[in-house]
């Protein structure tokens, strides 16, 4: 247990301080934009190039936040560039995170429908979850909307995942073969959970589902610090049963960068990015590993940013917009 939620609640982000009200430069423009994920609205903020002309097809970036991110702060720091770069560019805040709205969970025995289907009820909105299955849908909301924006080539899509994200994103490349290309940082991979952990999983499942417990944790995982003031974070081990993105990663093949701090201090990089890396290269997938020499987890938010964003900026051109490499990436190893 102690093994799994050091996992779930470490691989954290600090929210940037970049102003949301920054200017963005003039030849990129913001929309926000309405994500549907499993009946739920998700808030989202879509970069694109001005002057796009109507059969323009771009390549396109998913932005998918670590623990406590939203869809301001580093994403708004990255999207002006990869937008300058010839991408779309995606953020957008997870049910539940942000300015998206909750999953609702009632607390009364539902009532008959009505003629139309629908019910008043008391419940309680669910928020700040760490929920492996949860948000991995959204991501795959997210790229079925990037998919169907007009100016998006749904051939070239690519997913950005950070910290925790870093773990999402690894898990939907083995499983959702939309995506051509993959940036993971400083990624909590669920390396180095052990058997106790899952049986512990697999225990609280038995006492939620029975309501021998609270069905949805709801005043755990509380976070301190800097976190306090953005998130209260609640933990459920139960919804990462099943969610393994080491087992994912051989699934994967798309090209992926993955990017790992030297004196990572919240997971050991050996067991999780590292350990990917090794898994893709063994299977023949286009990789590369880079680790960042001096650097803590949080130094690729700061004074590391310039370097990680240059590395995920080539290697999303290479993949998503050299023809060649784009063709090589759909060829199965």
């Amino acid at each position: 247990m102690k093994q799994l939620l050091v996992f779930i609640t470490a691989v954290c982000v600090i929210a940037s301080s970049f102003a949301a009200d920054t200017p963005l430069p003039d030849n990129v423009e913001k929309r926000d934009v309405t994500i549907w994920s499993d009946g739920v609205r998700m808030a989202g903020d879509l970069y694109l190039p001005k002057g796009l002309k109507p059969d323009d097809k771009l390549p396109a970036v998913l932005f998918c936040a670590g623990t406590g991110g939203t869809k301001k702060g580093t994403p708004q720091r990255l999207a002006p560039r990869f937008v300058q770069a010839g991408f779309v560019f995606l953020a957008f805040d997870y049910r539940g995170w942000g300015e998206s709205d909750s999953r609702l969970m009632t607390l009364d025995k539902q009532p008959k429908p009505d003629a139309k289907g629908e019910v008043t009820v008391r419940a309680r909105a669910i928020r700040w979850q760490m929920d492996f299955a949860d948000q991995a849908m959204d991501i795959r909301a997210a790229i079925s909307f990037l998919a169907g924006e007009p100016a998006v080539d749904a051939q070239r899509i690519g997913i950005l995942g950070t910290s925790y994200g870093g773990g999402l994103v690894t898990w939907t490349a083995g499983n959702d073969p939309r995506v051509k290309c993959v940036a993971a940082q400083v990624g909590g991979m669920g390396g180095g959970r052990g058997p106790q952990a899952e049986r512990y999983a697999y225990g609280l499942a038995t006492k939620q589902v029975r309501a021998e417990t609270e069905p949805v944790p709801f005043e755990t995982g509380k976070m301190g610090g800097k976190m306090a003031l953005y998130v209260n974070m609640r933990v459920n081990p139960v919804k990462s049963i099943g969610y393994n993105p080491i087992e994912a990663a051989e699934k994967i093949r798309a090209p992926m960068i993955i990017i790992d701090a030297e004196k990572e201090e919240l997971m050991d990089r050996h067991q999780n990015g590292e350990r990917v890396a090794e898994i893709l290269k063994k299977r023949g997938v286009p990789v590369a590993y880079h680790v960042l020499k001096g650097m803590t987890h949080y130094g690729v938010y700061r004074e590391g940013f310039e370097e990680v964003t240059r590395l995920e900026l080539d290697w999303f051109t290479q993949h998503l917009k050299n023809p060649a490499a784009e063709k090589d990436s759909g060829k199965k190893p």
